[in-house]
């Protein structure tokens, strides 16, 4: 599942494709659509909250697949890195 979390204490936002709303419509829950949804999803809970700036932990990952699908949902929704 993918998950991103606004880690600010207590969260503010999080989403997983474990939510059900994240993963409607999903064939596959690991992949680049499924990220894009989670990007999409973190950045209308995150902007909710008052949350505008973000640091994006890509945790050793490379930049590209799932995590720029990502990255590039959460910047869409108007997150900015």
């Amino acid at each position: 599942a993918s998950r991103i979390s606004v880690m600010v204490w207590p969260r503010l936002a999080s989403a997983s494709t474990l939510q059900t709303e994240v993963k409607d419509g999903l064939k596959y829950c690991k992949n680049i659509d499924a990220a894009s949804k989670v990007g999409a999803a973190i950045a209308e809970k995150a902007l909710a909250a008052g949350v505008e700036r973000v640091a994006f932990d890509r945790s050793g990952y490379r930049y590209h697949g799932r995590i720029k699908a990502l990255a590039e949902a959460a910047r869409a929704g108007g997150l900015q890195f």
